[in-house]
């Protein structure tokens, strides 16, 4: 890993706070992700599953969290399961964490090896009356592949067929919302590395630039900051690249006149940033490009402002389709009579803004959380507005990333430059 250790504090109050959630007698479990192949001999780089790196901040294939609080001997409430080191691996791929090191990562003090779990596991499997399975159940998944938390999943029923099985995806989405102190300043320092890949693009955008170059510049700046890189498939899109939504060939030259939307942004110790910008590629906007980016601009601002305890995402899209409405009007995107005859179920706005305008941001970008829940102090969401008008090769999307506090909220991005003027002068210094 290249980020700097993370005190395990964070893991010790998330798992007493996921423990508080547990029914009596009932014992859960966690498993790390596959190393995934890609062809011969290949395979792509390890991503941790998120639960379990919430949970004890292990940072390696062939894991196994298991939590009982209520086992008999008082001891075993914690178990740990690590990939075993040799000399070999050591050798082949790096050292992995020896139990003294996997103890001062996670605060857990029962650790064995990933092969003892079967032995160790039976020793309190018959103790419990229930089991804590994990699953991804986020509503934007379309994964057809059986993942390792599958196949363990299903391993451990087959070999338990008459434990009472509870789903432990509720709980982990119900407390992941509302992040740690710890957490808050690791997606802060996610949102500062963003900061200065966005800065150093500034400079170095011009006509004629392909847009690999400057995705290439970005994971420059990442990568020497610690970061291992894109928190998510970068989009760089120039023209009209920017009305296609989840763009990413990234292989267009850039042109004088046109204005690039950049949705890029860093991941840091596995935590998100979410970063959206519509830049002029030769350093000035026309007033057009101007007139658009400043209503989305002012969009962006008066959602921010509704981020807050106790607002329900229900009045918050509303709300924010009926500013959206009133600025394509102005923009003469959108005619009176349009919005009168509109469909309720597909507003008129949707034209020309079909996504919506916030959603949970974490571990993962996309992260987990109930959009039915009203906002609570600690939730991280982040604010995208966006107008995309593909007759005239423009999409304007802006991004931040908002933490909600108990007075109002704190925008994390707020020293990354958005004022179409501020843009402006950097471009051209």
């Amino acid at each position: 890993m290249k980020y700097s250790s993370i005190k395990k504090d964070l893991f010790v109050d998330n798992r007493k706070n996921f423990v508080k959630h547990l029914k009596p007698n009932s014992l859960a479990l966690f498993v790390s992700n596959d190393i995934l192949p890609t062809n011969a001999d290949g395979s792509f780089g390890f991503v941790q599953n998120s639960d379990l790196f919430y949970l004890c901040g292990v940072d390696q294939e062939n894991t196994i969290l298991m939590i009982f609080p209520d086992v008999k001997d008082g001891k075993h409430k914690e178990v740990l399961f690590i990939q075993e080191t040799s000399e070999l691996i050591a050798i082949w791929e790096g050292a992995k964490l020896t139990k003294e090191q996997a103890k001062e990562v996670s605060g857990i003090e029962n650790i064995y090896w990933h092969h003892e779990f079967e032995k160790v596991f039976k020793t309190f499997a018959f103790q419990a009356e229930a089991f804590y399975l994990n699953s991804n159940e986020h509503t934007r998944r379309y994964i057809d592949m059986e993942t390792a938390q599958m196949r363990f999943n299903k391993k451990i029923m087959e070999q338990f067929p008459l434990h009472r099985i509870e789903r432990a995806a509720p709980i982990m989405h119900s407390i992941r919302a509302v992040k740690h102190p710890i957490e808050i300043e690791l997606i802060q320092q996610a949102c500062n590395i963003t900061e200065k890949g966005f800065r150093r693009l500034l400079g170095f955008v011009k006509p004629g630039v392909m847009e690999y170059e400057i995705e290439a510049e970005l994971i420059h700046e990442f990568v020497r900051n610690r970061s291992r890189g894109f928190a998510y498939g970068p989009i760089v899109a120039s023209g009209p690249n920017a009305c296609v939504l989840h763009y990413v060939e990234n292989n267009k030259a850039c042109k004088d006149g046109d204005v690039i939307l950049l949705d890029v942004a860093a991941e840091y110790a596995n935590y998100a940033s979410d970063m959206t910008r519509a830049i002029p590629v030769n350093g000035k906007y026309t007033k057009r490009q101007r007139e658009v980016y400043n209503a989305v601009l002012r969009v962006m601002k008066a959602a921010t402002a509704m981020l807050k305890v106790g607002n329900t995402f229900e009045n918050y899209n509303k709300a924010v389709g009926e500013l959206m409405t009133e600025e394509l009007l102005k923009l003469g995107l959108l005619k009176p009579d349009e919005v009168k005859n509109q469909n309720p179920a597909w507003p008129a706005y949707k034209k020309y803004f079909m996504h919506g305008t916030s959603h949970f941001l974490g571990l993962d970008v996309h992260d987990v959380g109930f959009f039915y829940e009203p906002m609570k102090a600690g939730n991280v969401f982040t604010c995208e507005p966006g107008i995309y008008i593909p007759e005239e090769g423009l999409g304007i999307r802006l991004e931040n990333n908002i933490l909600i506090t108990e007075t109002g909220n704190e925008d994390l991005m707020k020293n990354i430059p958005l004022e179409a003027d501020e843009i402006e002068a950097l471009m051209n210094a």
